[in-house]
């Protein structure tokens, strides 16, 4: 897994409307769009580009799915997952089962972790 490929998915995603609303409606065509539009872009400059090419398909379907469990034990840095499907999720949670649902939801999925030492999150 290319963590800091994945991890920078997630941060980009997380912090432009737009690409948050792509992505919670149309995960599959965003995540092939990202991917050649925005991964290989560094600090938003067309001119440099990055050598990783591309999400492997394990990474792929656990994003375009928006399974923040896989991410995770894949080394995807949690905070990152968290603050974006938060973003996704959590008004329409709360609205349907009260504060804080996502987050619980969140975590119950990773309570199998619970005493394990957690992924490496390092790139």
């Amino acid at each position: 897994m290319s963590k800091y490929y994945v991890n920078k998915f997630l941060y980009t995603v997380d912090r432009d409307p737009e690409f948050l609303e792509s992505y919670a409606t149309d995960p599959k065509t965003f995540v092939g769009r990202w991917e050649e539009e925005v991964g290989q872009r560094l600090l938003f400059n067309p001119a440099e580009k990055s050598t990783v090419v591309g999400f492997s398909d394990e990474e792929r379907d656990a994003l375009i799915n928006h399974d923040y469990v896989a991410l995770f034990e894949m080394g995807a840095h949690f905070f990152l997952s968290l603050t974006l499907y938060i973003a996704m999720f959590d008004e329409e949670w709360t609205r349907e089962r009260g504060p804080l649902s996502f987050q619980k939801e969140f975590a119950a999925k990773l309570e199998h972790w619970v005493g394990k030492p957690y992924p490496s999150v390092g790139t």
